[in-house]
């Protein structure tokens, strides 16, 4: 192990070190700071998104108008009876005079109380999956103007906003990465071109272009990594902050963006990821260009 070490502080010395490879780890802290924010970001919104359909798929609201308080009531009941009868429904209950009252009382104040005042029924169904099909089919049979809407509906918009905000993650994390093989790129042939009488000597001491390519991926590979930790870490502890926020607000759908013991594994992840790209595109490079060049 000594020994290997040793070998890998002398490959490191031989094509230089110093000011230039603090720049290359400060640039990679950037980048996977960035990058560990875009991905949290991705991964809460996946969670997030995930949370709002377990909850609202099985949520359904039967609405009936009908002015003949004598027949609303008792086709209210009927519903609640034959809706109960759906396979897969786990609760049916009706709301009372008292809660639309309240509902309406923004608009319409205190005239929501009148008994005189024909109120809608409004029956709330929960459901272990989604029967939106068999309860209208249903609701149709008792009153066929009943009207059946999912809560998933309403909530379409902050749904298309959560898979707006998850690609955008995505395609953040695929352009930082694209850029990191690029600075990867840039870095090797800077150093191809600042070290290149010593290659030369390396070539005619019967070193191979592969062997060069592998004491610069080297040198890469561990400042990617030394960088990659250091915004990795102080990315984290910002998302682990943004977690206590969220979980304060005590918002179902800011609070489902809490995320999983699988999910930080994969942030963390994140900088060897980032260390295997930047090496791969080091390699390529020079081979190519010392096949082509030198």
């Amino acid at each position: 192990m000594n020994g290997f070490r040793h070998r890998a502080a002398i490959d490191l010395r031989l094509l230089g070190e110093g000011q230039r490879s603090w720049v290359m780890a400060g640039i990679m802290a950037i980048m996977l700071f960035l990058t560990v924010l875009a991905g949290a970001l991705g991964l809460g919104v996946a969670r997030s998104a995930s949370g709002i359909d377990r909850q609202l798929a099985g949520q359904l609201t039967v609405q009936l108008v009908e002015p003949d308080a004598a027949v609303r009531d008792a086709r209210a009941a009927a519903l609640v009876a034959a809706i109960a009868r759906v396979p897969g429904v786990t609760r049916v209950r009706a709301a009372d005079r008292a809660e639309l009252a309240a509902l309406l009382k923004p608009w319409l104040g205190d005239v929501g109380l009148d008994p005189e005042l024909p109120l809608p029924v409004l029956i709330d169904v929960t459901a272990a999956r989604d029967v939106t099909g068999a309860v209208t089919a249903a609701a149709r049979r008792i009153a066929p103007q009943a009207q059946v809407d999912g809560s998933a509906r309403w909530l379409a918009p902050v749904r298309g906003l959560l898979a707006t905000l998850g690609w955008l993650a995505i395609g953040l994390v695929l352009v930082i990465a694209a850029a990191t093989a690029g600075v990867a790129l840039l870095v090797a042939r800077a150093g191809l071109d600042t070290h290149r009488d010593t290659i030369d000597v390396l070539h005619m001491l019967g070193s191979t272009d592969l062997q060069v390519a592998r004491l610069l991926q080297r040198r890469i590979a561990r400042d990617t990594l030394l960088g990659g930790a250091i915004g990795t870490l102080a990315a984290l502890a910002l998302v682990a902050l943004f977690q206590t926020r969220l979980a304060l607000t005590g918002s179902e759908v800011l609070g489902g963006a809490t995320l999983l013991a699988i999910d930080w594994t994969l942030l963390v992840l994140l900088p060897i990821g980032f260390a295997l790209l930047a090496t791969v595109a080091t390699r390529l490079t020079v081979l190519h260009t010392l096949g082509r060049k030198l």
